[in-house]
């Protein structure tokens, strides 16, 4: 063998390693979007109906329709990593350890809740220690489709946390 060919060899192993060695930092979560959340062919505007005011609750109660509950059953099971802000529902002195992810600030608390299919209920093993609850968050874990019923919203997903951290822009 000829000195050239060696280090072609060494070049392409050297490579190899260097891919295997990326692959394996590589996160372990499918990053999406709010809109992976609503299953293919189902429009967003189609989803919310006109609604009607809550006159003893000084409060807007949207009406949805059934696309409002249809959930992207291609995820269920996904390890994933969605952004959101937090509604939260426990909170401790070590912080937060249930919650809503929502897509939009003051979703469910200054404006009605957006659709099932908007919205995530999370729980996390280790509390949430956020300064400030407003800013946004990256939550990471497996979704699963499975809707349930909070005292805020109806909810389409739920995450049990494996990793939360802040976003940034």
């Amino acid at each position: 063998m000829n000195h050239s060919t060696l280090s072609r060899r060494a070049f392409v192993a050297l490579t190899a390693s260097l891919l295997v060695t990326g692959r394996a930092d590589a996160s372990p979560f499918r990053e999406i979007t709010w809109e992976d959340l609503i299953p293919t062919g189902v429009p967003l505007g189609e989803i919310i109906g006109p609604g009607e005011i809550d006159e003893v609750n000084d409060t807007w109660n949207p009406q949805f329709d059934e696309n409002a509950k249809k959930l992207s059953t291609s995820l269920d099971g996904k390890a994933v990593k969605l952004p959101g802000y937090i509604i939260p529902f426990d909170v401790g002195s070590e912080g937060v350890s249930s919650f809503m992810l929502v897509p939009y600030v003051g979703a469910c608390i200054h404006t009605p809740p957006p659709p099932p299919n908007q919205l995530v209920f999370v729980t996390t093993p280790t509390p949430w220690a956020s300064e400030s609850l407003w800013n946004p968050v990256w939550v990471s874990g497996q979704l699963s489709a499975k809707p349930m019923s909070t005292q805020i919203a109806d909810v389409g997903y739920q995450i049990t946390a494996e990793l939360i951290e802040v976003y940034e822009w």
